[in-house]
């Protein structure tokens, strides 16, 4: 859950207080213990400015296709998983859990011409995280080594709270879906709890509407 981005216009992070942190410890996909370490990690202030930055790095690429399309009935968020085909299912399966979850914004797949995020695959001592490229796109990134260590629709689901404005909270329990590792390996729920639920919708609303009046002034 680590994104790395130039600083990005504050006033839409709406508060956000945002405490991102990696999900694990990655290498080749073999069965493994998952280190202790992992439970215990609490993030760090440079990866919750970097989770913060991928979330208005998205709400920004929302809110100018909507400015150029106002008669757009829902706040649609689009995601490229081409890059990413292990993780396909579990892609898919976040998608749903998270558009059966909330109102105010929906996440629909396409093409990478046209998506406001994407999801990649591969090995990274980080584990998965959030990520920004620098250039105003964002990705999600699905450890092999983790996805085998911790259920991956979890992990899935959970990177993906991340776009849509979720800080990590470790400290959380099971029931809370950006608790993440913090309640070790046999924690498999991947559905966000009502909090979350909530939060998401307010986000949707208020930082969308903010994002959108900042597109439409640029677009006049």
């Amino acid at each position: 859950m680590r994104t790395r981005m130039p600083k990005s216009a504050r006033a839409m992070a709406i508060g956000l207080a945002l405490a991102g942190a990696g999900l694990g410890t990655a290498v080749p996909a073999t069965a493994a213990q998952a280190p202790d370490s992992y439970a215990r990690y609490a993030g760090s202030a440079e990866e919750a400015k970097a989770n913060e930055a991928f979330f208005e790095a998205v709400v920004r690429s929302v809110a100018e296709k909507r400015a150029a399309a106002p008669e757009a009935a829902a706040v649609t968020v689009v995601y490229d998983a081409s890059r990413a085909p292990t993780f396909a299912s579990q892609i898919a399966r976040s998608t749903q859990i998270w558009n059966s979850s909330v109102s105010n914004v929906k996440l629909q797949s396409g093409s990478a011409s046209s998506a406001d995020f994407s999801y990649r695959e591969g090995n990274d001592s980080r584990g998965s995280y959030a990520s920004t490229d620098g250039h105003g796109g964002g990705y999600i990134f699905l450890d092999y080594r983790q996805n085998q260590q911790y259920d991956s629709t979890r992990v899935t689901a959970h990177e993906t709270g991340h776009v849509l404005g979720l800080p990590d909270h470790y400290s959380g329990p099971c029931s809370e879906l950006m608790s993440g590792g913090g309640p070790g390996t046999s924690c498999t729920n991947a559905n966000p709890n009502a909090a979350e639920r909530a939060r998401v919708n307010q986000l949707w609303v208020n930082g969308f509407a903010q994002a959108l009046d900042k597109a439409l002034s640029k677009a006049r």
